[in-house]
């Protein structure tokens, strides 16, 4: 029951402002006074004048002539203003009408409308030749974002089917690759510690792993896994990838810095996808850097986000290599995939987040990771 009396005040209340609305529109339009009436109203009244002025001025004359006065000032009264509304008819009333036309037939879809009174050398015809104008652009414009939505569409079904044959291509290789890394390392242990064919084994493990893991990369960047998020600390998470990284930054004299918050930084995230993020922007730091040198990793929050900030001492990145360093593919490494920095933003906007970019030729480079502290879907939920 309360329901419905619920709904019957909301039916009522709409009813109420439909009728208001009404109400207006009717009441706009009983007010409304014809464009012939302001036109002409100003002329009757100067004409008005006039005439009071003749029976003023003709007040000597006998009855008769004073009679012909009024009568020839009184039709030519007339005559100015019929000669007046015409002409402001063929002036005015008639291309505004056709202008009202045309913008409805515009604001019904139809960008093909063009006035007829373009054409004329006057104010009106400007304001014809720039509506024409306005349309045509219009026109270009729809034509131009069908042909990119069109091109997007294509790019983005090529994308899929790409991911699709990248997709089987990955379990297609890894099962036989599997095998043959196993087959090496029973090879590796018969043979005899002093044999020279050892390092050629260990050279074809590694060539292995490396496939593998781009292999892996390309498994994951055509067919991604959501993010299981929960709500944990973000400075264990980073910590865990810092110690990690620390073995391999201790061969190249590489000082890592941790800079974390003192208190818990809760933080809604997959700590494993997190995890392969920092590990991502720490290795690709430690290969920028050629000798000694230092990164650190800092962790912030700031309104309710965040930030992560891995800054390094490196060569740095080109102004022209920045805005595709996130792109599929794209690396300036020549044993590098070219997916580490894409799986990264692309894990990053699951989160709800982003990722920036500084970077100076010959000092270094700051990557700065923003997580919401809560996802936007959490907040919906509850």
């Amino acid at each position: 029951m309360p329901e419905t009396s619920s709904d019957q005040t909301v039916g009522t209340a709409a009813n109420a402002a439909a009728i208001s609305v009404s109400e207006q529109s009717q009441r706009r339009h009983s007010v409304r006074i014809s464009w012939e009436i302001k036109a002409v109203l100003p002329v009757a009244v100067v004409l008005l004048n006039g005439l009071i002025l003749f029976v003023l001025a003709t007040v000597s004359l006998q009855q008769t002539e004073r009679h012909a006065v009024l009568l020839v000032a009184s039709s030519g009264a007339v005559a100015i203003c019929a000669v007046m509304i015409v002409v402001l008819a063929l002036l005015i009333h008639r291309p505004v009408r056709e202008l009202q036309e045309k913008i409805a037939r515009v604001g019904a879809g139809e960008l093909d409308a063009e006035v007829k009174f373009a054409n004329r050398n006057d104010e009106i015809g400007d304001l014809g030749r720039n509506f024409n104008q306005m349309v045509r652009q219009l026109r270009e414009g729809r034509d131009e974002i069908q042909r990119l939505h069109q091109t997007q569409m294509s790019r983005a079904e090529h994308l899929a089917t790409m991911g699709e044959l990248a997709a089987g291509l990955a379990h297609e290789i890894r099962n036989p690759l599997a095998g043959i890394a196993g087959v090496i390392e029973i090879i590796g242990r018969d043979l005899p510690a002093s044999s020279p064919a050892r390092a050629v084994v260990k050279e074809v493990r590694q060539e292995v792993l490396q496939i593998n893991r781009i292999v892996s990369d390309l498994l994951e960047c055509a067919r991604p896994k959501p993010p299981e998020t929960r709500l944990s600390d973000i400075n264990a998470t980073v910590e865990h990838a810092v110690m990690f990284s620390r073995q391999q930054a201790l061969s190249k004299s590489i000082d890592i810095e941790f800079r974390h918050q003192s208190v818990p930084l809760e933080v809604e995230h997959d700590s494993n996808q997190v995890n392969q993020v920092l590990l991502n922007l720490l290795l690709n730091s430690i290969q920028s850097i050629d000798h000694r040198g230092k990164i650190t990793v800092t962790v912030e929050r700031h309104d309710g986000v965040a930030t992560i900030a891995v800054t390094d001492t490196g060569r740095g990145i080109a102004p022209e290599h920045l805005p595709h360093i996130f792109r599929p593919f794209y690396t300036t490494k020549g044993n590098g995939t070219g997916l580490g920095l894409s799986l990264a933003r692309r894990i990053v906007e699951e989160h709800g987040g982003r990722i920036e970019v500084i970077s100076t030729v010959g000092h270094g480079s700051t990557f700065t990771v923003f997580l919401p502290l809560r996802r936007a879907s959490a907040h919906a939920a509850d």
